[in-house]
């Protein structure tokens, strides 16, 4: 590229034409050995090394250098061949006459010597721009390199050329620059010149280099070392007072301007940042200390520079890609190093000063917005730098200058930050409610790609940026939901459920997902109170639907009139369901644990009473719901009983209970429910001055135990939180006196039949187990679901805790257990499997024959459909256990697996494709331990996944290959060296012949998987490293 078309020269006078035949003149190597002849040093041992020293002379002597130039000018005029140099130096000089006066001079050799090489540097870029232009000479043979350009220099010839540059600089413009007008670290630079020669000799300097700039073999180590130097020549020149560019006409000052704007173009734009910033100096520095050592500091840049050198940044940020720069210019080479505390600090500090300058707007900037709309998306791109070593950073500032923009600005803010930022999401949120029907044939709202950007960036800025502002909250608040059916979306599996009809399945299945991804959610926020919150709030919303069931049972089922309305009414039921969906849910999940102070469990008994003031429930549910009130009320009776450490405003909170006690008092139709609500709103009235013996016996049973033994207990009941259809332990005071319940029980164990309560142990007086024990055992088998599960899961905490009695009484435990396994009540039956898998990872050499012989033969008798179901529950199981026993599951690996494949084969294809779920999850967790059996797990599922008429048998199958490649990575190779090539076909023919699509997407996956696997075997990561091979 021709220099000369980007900017005018600063000297006057004619150049040459780049597409003429270039006229003899002398060769590169001449005009180099003329400048190493100038910057010789001499003989004596005193002066020897680099003539390119830092100071303003450099290490040559003014002797040195008169001797020097004088040798030059000898050979110029005697020696052969110099001719050709001498006559293209005096052309040069023509059109420069302050550089011909200055090397003509001998009172000053430095300048002279500085004029000098200046000179001949401008000599031997006329003559590499005319070898350049010149046509080429040669062309490169078949197979050969080709030539390199005329111009180009050989590294010797470019380390000359560099030496001669500096001492050009240091001899020719650095002596020249007044204080704190680009000062460098080093020795004092020397008086300062008269006035009157000192503009003239500025700009001659400064013009002959901005002329070497425009070439691009001398400009590119010119700017690269001393960039700065030249800049602040052009500024002092240009912009700077007068006082400083006496003798230098206007037309010339616009020039030098001119000259500066295009160096600032044309350089790498952080290099220019960086050079600017020193340019402008640090800020003012404040007086050390008494006593503190006073280190020699530069001076201080004066105010118009510091102005100039502010403008031309502005200018810089304001450029296309312009934030990149000065983020790089600031940022790139200017590490704390180390990775200390202190280090930490200092690179904190300067992504904060950045943030602030992005976020500030220049003030050349006519709008606010204006600006805004051409930073706010370069901010963006800096949270998507895919540089590594270099993104941690970049992310850092971008982050906090969102967030600086945020405070400051928060309507341009979500205007030209946030919502470009979320843009994939709101798309996916504006487009959530139409149905999948409304939308064309193959409409890609966002692509996979844009989406993982977007969730990415979103995690960089609201998590990682760790700020709690209302601007940002509220701006991801619109886009909650799309995250979250991500979320659930990602979570999905093999299921081993299947129904009549898919689209009823898929939907139900869908929903399922979505409900256990929010309370998984919820379970890791019990501590900040927000899963209480919401437990609460379900509740309520649970109060509003027995309030509409109320009132819709005084009208017809279904709403006659138009199909809007019918719409509506099917939307209001499913509301209801999924309100019920996710209170059952979290009582299983979450409840022991969801509370964590006073008010959530005010909170809880509110909406418990409150609904059943709003629907008293009579019929059959009448025992249940009178269960759950009794429970409710119990709760705060332990609380007023000592066992949480009660405050004034404790008080003050459950005082908001008295209305609801008081109407419960008056309306609910169960006399006893009405006694204990008037008892305990005159113990919280009286703040327990008053405590009648009902609130105690509610207490008691609240806490597990026996009435009348006392209430002392660990302050730990407000944060165990029943459901809404039972408690923690069986409610003794659901009857009104504390002998009723037992007489209760034992009337029921044995009106029931065995069928129905199982054969676990009823209380007797020759019983080894203690009473406590003994009556959980009798509460396990209580008709009513909420009290068995109760007590079930009281069993599971003694099995936690390990306690002796519990233990000493394992076989009777496991009895209970697996008769409750098979309950139809999924609270009961999950509480159940609870008990039974914390049982056997304690004891799984006693427990675990039991439960593969039980998983493998199912009880006699039993009804094929119900067998299936227990053996999938019993699954479910033994794969807590394998989750339990860790790396000891390798022990147990052989009946597992044959277990697993035993019922792969089971005529049931619902318990097939369970079997398949969990001998994938098996074999995922023992790894390269597979041993001899991966043979048989390869047989069976080629079996399946070809002939199973099944559509989910087979997707499961499939999946467990996905399993086994996902667990063992690069390990396949080695443990699979026998099947793999048998997987490899499987997944083949499943691609080409299988008819549902979810098994053939599953086939993919594991193709991917295994040619990744593949990949990083053949073509493993080159790693440069260093071996050093101690020889023999």
């Amino acid at each position: 590229m021709a220099a000369e078309n980007r900017a005018p020269p600063l000297h006057g006078g004619p150049k040459m034409a780049g597409g003429a035949e270039p006229e003899p003149g002398p060769e590169p190597e001449r005009v180099v050995e003329a400048l190493e002849l100038l910057l010789r040093p001499p003989a004596g041992p005193s002066e020897r090394g680099d003539a390119a020293g830092p100071g303003p002379e450099g290490a040559l002597r003014p002797e040195t250098l008169r001797d020097n130039a004088a040798a030059l000018e000898e050979r110029l005029r005697r020696a052969p061949g110099w001719a050709a140099l001498r006559g293209l130096r005096d052309a040069v000089l023509a059109r420069a006459p302050a550089l011909a006066a200055g090397a003509a001079g001998e009172a000053e050799p430095g300048w002279a010597a500085a004029c000098g090489l200046l000179a001949l540097l401008l000599c031997l870029k006329e003559r590499l721009a005319a070898l350049a232009a010149a046509p080429a000479a040669r062309r490169a043979g078949p197979g050969a390199a080709p030539p390199p350009s005329p111009d180009t220099l050989s590294v010797a010839q470019g380390r000359a050329v560099g030496r001669a540059l500096r001492a050009a600089v240091g001899l020719g413009l650095a002596p020249y620059l007044p204080p704190g007008v680009g000062q460098r670290p080093g020795p004092p630079a020397p008086p300062l010149p008269p006035p009157a020669t000192r503009g003239a000799r500025l700009h001659a300097a400064t013009a002959a280099l901005a002329e070497l700039a425009r070439h691009p073999a001398l400009g590119g180590p010119l700017l690269a070392r001393h960039l700065g130097l030249l800049l602040a020549g052009l500024c002092l020149l240009g912009h700077g007072p007068a006082a400083h560019s006496e003798g230098v006409s206007e037309s010339e000052r616009a020039r030098c301007r001119e000259a500066l704007r295009h160096i600032l173009d044309r350089v790498y734009q952080p290099l220019a940042v960086r050079e600017l910033l020193v340019l402008q100096g640090r800020p003012k520095q404040s007086p050390p200390s008494p006593g503190e050592e006073t280190k020699p500091g530069l001076v201080r840049a004066p105010a118009w520079l510091r102005r100039l050198c502010g403008q031309l940044l502005s200018e810089r940020l304001m450029r296309p890609s312009g934030v990149q720069a000065v983020v790089r210019g600031i940022m790139e080479g200017t590490g704390a190093g180390g990775s200390g505390a202190e280090a930490a600090a200092v690179d904190w500090r300067k992504c904060d000063m950045v943030a602030k300058i992005l976020a500030s707007c220049p003030q050349q900037c006519l709008s606010l917005e204006d600006y805004y709309r051409l930073v706010c998306p370069q901010i963006l791109d800096l949270l998507r730098i895919p540089d590594k070593l270099t993104a941690r950073q970049f992310q850092r500032v971008a982050t906090t200058t969102l967030l600086t923009m945020a405070k400051e600005h928060p309507q341009l803010a979500e205007r030209h930050l946030l919502q470009p930022l979320l843009a994939p999401l709101l798309r996916c949120s504006e487009t959530a409610e139409l149905a999948a029907e409304d939308l064309p044939a193959g409409t890609v709202l966002v692509t996979e790609a844009e989406l993982s950007s977007c969730v990415e960036d979103v995690l960089k800025v609201y998590v990682v940026g760790n700020d709690s502002s209302s601007l940002l909250l509220g701006s991801l608040q619109s886009v909650l939901g799309v995250v979250f059916s991500l979320y659930s979306f990602a979570k999905q599996n093999v299921s081993y459920l299947r129904d009549e009809d898919e689209a009823l399945y898929q939907k139900v299945s869908s929903e399922q997902c979505r409900v256990e991804s929010l309370v998984e959610l919820l379970s890791h926020c019990q501590k900040s109170g927000l899963a209480g919150d919401f437990f609460i709030y379900c509740l309520k919303a649970l109060t509003c639907v027995a309030a509409e069931d109320e009132a819709d049972s005084n009208l017809a089922a279904v709403p006659g009139g138009s199909l809007l309305e019918l719409e509506q009414y099917h939307a209001g039921q499913r509301r209801k369901l999924l309100v019920l969906q996710l209170v059952a849910t979290l009582c299983e999940s979450v409840s022991d644990t969801v509370f964590t102070d006073v008010a959530q469990v005010q909170e809880f008994v509110a909406a418990t009473l409150q609904r059943a003031c709003v629907s008293p429930a009579r019929g059959p549910g009448a025992a249940v719901e009178a269960q759950t009130l009794a429970m409710a009320m119990g709760l705060v009776a332990a609380m007023l009983s000592g066992a949480v450490q009660l405050q004034s405003g404790d008080f003050a909170v459950l005082k908001r209970l008295v209305p609801l006690l008081e109407e419960l008092s008056r309306t609910y139709p169960d006399p006893l429910t009405q006694e204990l609500a008037a008892d305990v709103r005159i113990t919280i009235c009286t703040h327990g001055a008053f405590f009648p013996g009902t609130v105690g016996a509610a207490a008691d049973g609240v806490l597990g135990k026996k009435p009348g033994t006392g209430t002392q207990s660990p302050a730990g009941i407000p944060g165990r939180a029943p459901s809404p259809g039972g408690g923690r332990a069986p409610p003794r005071h659901g009857r009104g006196s504390p002998s009723a319940p037992r007489e209760r029980s034992e009337e029921e164990s044995v009106s029931h039949e065995p069928s129905d309560v199982g054969p676990a142990p009823a209380p007797c007086a020759n019983s080894p187990a203690p009473a406590g024990l003994q009556e959980l055992l009798v509460s396990a088998c209580d008709p009513q679901p909420p009290s068995r599960a109760a007590a079930l899961r009281h069993l599971s905490s003694l099995i936690t805790q390990r306690d002796p009695e519990a233990l000493r009484l394992q076989e009777k435990l496991l009895q209970v257990f697996l008769e409750n396994v098979q309950h139809e009540d999924a609270f009961v039956y999950l509480s159940a499997i609870q008990g039974v898998a914390l049982l056997s990872s304690e004891y799984p050499e006693r427990i675990l024959p039991v439960l593969l012989a039980r998983y493998g033969y199912p009880t006699q008798g039993m009804e094929d459909t119900m067998a299936a179901v227990t053996r999938m529950k019993l699954g479910e199981v033994l794969m807590r256990v394998t989750r339990a026993l860790g790396d000891m599951v390798f022990k147990h690996r052989e009946p597992l697996v044959q277990a697993f494949l035993r019922g792969a084969r089971d005529p049931d294809g619902t318990l097939r494709a369970s079997s398949l779920s969990n001998l994938g999850e098996l074999c995922q967790r023992l790894g390269f331990q597979l041993g001899s059996i991966v043979q048989e797990v390869t047989s069976c599922l080629t079996a399946i996944a070809k002939t199973d008429p099944e559509a989910e048998v087979r997707r499961a199958a499939v999946h467990v290959v996905v399993l086994l490649l996902r667990g063992l990575s690069e390990k396949a190779t080695e443990v699979l060296q026998d099947v793999l090539r048998d997987l490899y076909r499987l997944l083949k023919h499943v691609v080409a012949a299988e008819p549902d699509g979810a098994t053939v997407l599953h086939a993919q996956l594991a193709l991917e998987e295994l040619d990744a696997v593949m990949r990083r075997v053949l073509f493993p990561p080159q790693v440069l490293e260093k071996k050093i091979v101690v020889l023999p």
